[in-house]
């Protein structure tokens, strides 16, 4: 029933701000069109250091990143000139697409009095024929997301399908994704339809098939199963999946179907072909030194 289950590591993004990371693992590397997974918080921002938190101007190609708080608020500034703040139960989509440049700081009054911040960012792979597209970026509200309840459930849709609704949010390839609380005893399955899919578990606890498992490990299912899904606790989940969109490499921030793509990338930021945020263009993050290749292909090889 359960192809692998992947427990959270620990990853400093930047000095002082550890998140869990679940995707890419080194024996499954994505789940769909998903190919990047990290559970920032629950954390409270010391003032003395969150400017030091903030994440400088940095560059993407060939993916969307797909921000998702749970609490706290965040300052997206990028390259096309948007600056948007996102919410708890928002979404910004940003498609990087042949090149994209972006920032998130931490400007929130409460925030730097040491609110909480909690949030779940992932990338999402683009189709082959989408990798060299403009860039683009979208944030969603959370009334234009679809909600289900039942007893003990409550299910938001931030993007593709699933039982039955359909989400707004702009997406270039099938896939779902999912953010779920269950009460104490709450039953729930995953969708269907979708060769392969996922559940995060985020707080709390769930059992499947008698076996109990615990926040921080993300359940890959094999593809045709309906696995019933308990909670052993108020627990609350992301699901997500679809579509295999064939091997992908990665390295840093590049996603590419082809390794000599992202070398073009580096290539790129190194001498500022990827524009910095017009309203965020005093620093920035460089190129890290390194001489590693880009991981990814089959076989899996360890991540650079």
């Amino acid at each position: 029933m359960l192809d692998i289950v992947i427990s959270s590591r620990q990853a400093e993004i930047i000095p002082g701000f550890v998140v869990k990371r679940l995707l890419p693992y080194q024996l499954r590397r994505m789940v769909g069109p998903f190919i990047f997974m990290d559970h920032g918080g629950p954390v409270s921002i010391p003032t003395a250091i969150h400017s030091n938190l903030d994440v400088l101007p940095h560059p993407h190609i060939g993916l969307s990143t797909v921000s998702y708080l749970f609490s706290g608020k965040i300052m997206h500034r990028d390259s096309l000139g948007v600056e948007q703040a996102i919410k708890p139960g928002e979404v910004n989509w940003m498609t990087a697409g042949k090149g994209i440049a972006h920032s998130e700081r931490f400007e929130d009054p409460a925030i730097r009095a040491g609110g909480n911040l909690e949030m779940i960012q992932t990338w999402v792979a683009l189709p082959e024929k989408d990798e060299e597209a403009d860039p683009s970026f979208h944030n969603y509200k959370p009334d234009q997301l679809p909600v289900f309840t039942d007893t003990g459930v409550w299910m938001r849709l931030i993007a593709g399908d699933a039982f039955g609704l359909k989400s707004g949010v702009k997406s270039t390839s099938p896939l779902f994704y999912l953010h779920v609380v269950l009460e104490e005893g709450a039953r729930f399955g995953i969708p269907t339809g979708h060769r392969e899919r996922g559940v995060y578990i985020v707080h709390g606890s769930i059992t499947v098939s008698g076996t109990r498992y615990q926040a921080g490990q993300l359940l890959v299912f094999s593809n045709g199963v309906d696995p019933v899904i308990v909670a052993a606790e108020h627990t609350t989940l992301m699901m997500l999946g679809g579509e295999h969109l064939g091997e992908r490499y990665i390295w840093w921030n590049f996603v590419s179907s082809r390794r000599e793509r992202i070398e073009q990338a580096k290539e790129d930021w190194k001498q500022g072909r990827i524009l910095l945020p017009p309203a965020d263009n005093a620093e920035f993050i460089p190129l890290p030194a390194t001489n590693s290749r880009p991981a990814g292909g089959p076989p899996p090889n360890t991540l650079s």
